[in-house]
Formats: structure tokens, sequence, C-alpha cells
């Protein structure tokens, strides 16, 4: 059974940088105790562009990186939860604005662990023969669904798009993508939520820290095993880029010293499901990891979800 693999990444941010000074004179903080508490010194807000425009960007720089057309492209799958546009859903509109002819088409929402989710099930289409080329986005634009005027939430949510083209491997090369480890502690669902018609996002930040920084480990860590790679072996760690004090938390429980923890959140801040591909793609831009190298991925956050996988890098 062919497998797949990541061909190449791509990601779009907001012209508009927003600094922890700027914040500071809408709602009482400071640039030290944004840095303190959460690890992020700008973020990327979007002005008209929305979730389907930044992911067509995000879309169309993996797609001319990939070396394939959109005539190639049989699946456009794309992680989000700030879209909207009930329908038509983001994919079909990421689709006709690349000028991709009749492929599948869905969008997924599990909030931040969205693009491990949706890169899983592009991996299980192409192994199952439903597809053979696809594209995978995670795009956010959840400046539309924040509160500039509670500063335990304003100060962390940023904008943006990451993408990756995935393609099957030949039958005699091993698989890029790995077993994706995923589910949900749904008993937690009340910690990260946008609910109702004129929603604000809401959390309860000292319980999703807490999960994050005790449960997660030992779940990513699974997506090692299945993958047959052992954690020494990671060139890179790319977790959702929720808080920097949770990424340094999980990173020190995986014991991983000689890889590479990816830190978007600094200049980005919180993308949700575009904040993987988006520092992914900004590794690979910066040929921070050889091709062909283990990387491991692993989403959580709103539901509460999870998910990862270890793939190999473009």
């Amino acid at each position: 059974m062919a497998g797949s693999r990541i061909a190449a990444m791509g990601h779009y941010q907001p012209s508009r940088v927003v600094t922890n000074d700027e914040l500071a004179q809408m709602v009482d903080t400071n640039d030290e105790w944004i840095r303190d508490r959460v690890g992020i010194v700008t973020r990327r807000i979007a002005g008209d562009e929305t979730v389907a425009d930044m992911a067509t960007a995000a879309a169309g720089k993996a797609l001319a990186n990939s070396g394939l057309t959109a005539a190639d492209i049989d699946l456009v799958v794309v992680a989000t939860c700030t879209s909207v546009d009930r329908s038509p859903n983001v994919a079909c509109r990421v689709a006709a604005k690349l000028g991709i002819s009749a492929p599948g088409a869905y969008d997924v929402n599990t909030a931040c662990s969205g693009f491990a989710y949706a890169l899983g099930t592009v991996d299980h289409a192409i192994r199952a023969g439903a597809a053979r080329n696809a594209i995978v986005v995670g795009a956010e634009k959840l400046s539309d669904f924040t509160d500039w005027t509670d500063r335990s939430t304003c100060i962390i949510f940023g904008d943006g798009a990451g993408a990756a083209v995935v393609t099957a491997t030949a039958d005699d090369e091993p698989a890029g993508i790995g077993p994706v480890v995923w589910g949900s502690a749904p008993e937690k669902s009340d910690a990260v939520r946008i609910e109702g018609w004129r929603p604000y996002i809401a959390q309860e930040g000292q319980s999703v820290f807490r999960w994050a920084t005790t449960a997660l480990a030992p779940l990513a860590l699974q997506a090692c095993e299945r993958a047959g790679v052992d954690p020494s072996e990671l060139a890179a760690f790319v977790p959702h880029q929720a808080n920097a004090r949770i990424i340094d938390g999980i990173a020190k429980r995986l014991n991983i010293p000689d890889a590479i923890i990816a830190k978007d959140i600094v200049e980005s801040g919180n993308t949700s499901a575009a904040s993987i591909p988006l520092a992914l793609s900004k590794m690979v831009e910066r040929r921070e990891v050889p091709s062909g190298a283990p990387v491991l991925l692993f989403g959580f956050g709103g539901g509460l979800t999870y998910a990862g996988q270890v793939v190999r890098c473009p």
C-alpha cells in the first residue's frame, strides 16, 4: 500500500503587525507581562482578508513550490474554526480561486489541532486510493472572534495560514507521513470556546495549561513510536503555538535536546489551526531542517482535541 509525503509547504500572513506596546494602549497590559506569560512579541492581524483569501495565498505558494499544477490536485482540505461563511466551504473557495477542477473538498474543524487532523485524513485518503495529490491548509482569522477589551485573550491570537502539498509515495518509497495519534478530552470542552451567533473566544487558561503540560507528552511520544522513530532522532518538534511555556513544558518531557523547537508564537501569536503549517513552512523556507529529516507535529486545543504525527521534512 502506497503511503504519502509532504512535497512542499507554503504560508501567508497579513501585513499588519500588532506589537505588545500597541495592545497596551488598548487594554491594561504591558510588553513585559505578555512576553513573560505567553511568550508573544508581535502578531499579524488581517484587515479585509478572509479565511479563504489567506488559505488560497498559502495553498498557492505551496503548489508553486511543489512543481505540480492545479490540474494535478484531486483533494483540497482546509482546517479552520473561524470561517464566518458556512457555505460554500473554505476548501471549495480555495479550489475555485486556484483553478483546481472537481477535487474532493471539505473543511475540518477541530480548532487548534485541525491541521494535524486534516493531514491525517488526507494521508488516509491517499493510502486508500481515494486521492493522489492533495492540498492541506490550516487558516484562521481569529481577530474576527477576539474581544479587544479582554486583556486575558486579546494578547494571544493572530491571523494567518499555512499549507502543504501532499502526494502519494511510490510503492518502493517509504512513507513520509507517519500514523496519526488523535483523540480528545470532551469532558474539558468548556476550556476553549467560540459559541453563539456573535461569539468571542473564551478560555480557561489555567485548565488548558495544566492539561497540555501534563497529558500531551505521552501522546506525542506515541506518534513517534507508531512511526518507528526514536525521539532522539527528531530533527524538529513543531507543536501548536499556543503558549511559549506550554511548548517548553511539552518539549522538556519529550527529552529531545537536539531537536529544533518551533517558536513561531513569538512573532505570530497563536494562530490555531494555522500555527503548525505556518511554523513548519518557515522552517523549510529558512532551510533549518534537512530534507527527509523526521519532524514531530502535534496539535492540541479546543474540544479539547489533539492530533500528531511524524513527517519527513520536504
